[in-house]
């Protein structure tokens, strides 16, 4: 009888220690697999905010090279009418050209708008408008010039260029932030963190 007594009680600790075991195992498992979930979720988030980041950048720098080009371009007709002193007759090719530079930095303004934020949207916004404003200006310059009307000396279209001068500062402050903030939210845990939250 007691030889059958410990032979169940053998068994018994035996089929324990086998579950216990395997209890512990499993628990080891989840926990390093819980800790992988979260190092494969970190590494997805901190690509996530790195390709928004660059996406961001890219719409920026194409909005400012295309502002960039419509302005050159703009400036220079203004010099060139300025230089002058007689009445030239309207480059209407010219003023086209510049009007279609100024449409491909809007469209560019367009995928500033849309990759946001809402700060740097509205300051895009506030950009391509000062450009319209000053390329308006400079056309109605060469408009007077072309009829002999003595033109205030380009006194608006210096307004007009300084405010845009203001707009694209505040662009630029306001992109610069974007751009960091972005790279703020990338959070990368240092091993022994991710290891800590496992437990």
């Amino acid at each position: 009888m007691t030889a059958i007594f410990v032979s169940v009680v053998g068994v018994l600790g035996t089929v324990m220690g086998a579950a216990l075991t395997a209890f512990i195992a499993a628990r080891t498992e989840r926990r390093r697999e819980r800790s992988q979930d979260r190092v494969q979720l970190n590494d997805l988030r901190v690509e996530h905010q790195r390709w928004r980041r660059e996406r961001r950048q890219a719409a920026y720098l194409s909005f400012l090279e295309g502002l960039g080009n419509a302005d050159r371009d703009n400036q220079a007709f203004f010099r060139e009418l300025r230089a002058g002193h007689a009445p030239v007759p309207l480059d209407e090719t010219r003023i086209a050209a510049i009007r279609l530079k100024f449409k491909d930095a809007e469209s560019a303004g367009l995928v500033v708008v849309l990759e946001g934020p809402e700060a740097v949207a509205e300051a895009a916004h506030n950009l391509v408008d000062q450009l319209s404003s000053l390329v308006q200006d400079v056309r109605e310059y060469a408009e007077a010039i072309a009829a002999d009307s003595h033109p205030n000396g380009g006194d608006n279209v210096h307004e007009a260029g300084m405010r845009f001068v203001a707009e694209r500062k505040a662009f630029l402050g306001l992109a610069r932030d974007a751009l960091d903030e972005v790279t703020k939210h990338i959070l990368i845990l240092p091993e022994t963190q991710l290891r800590d939250w496992a437990s």
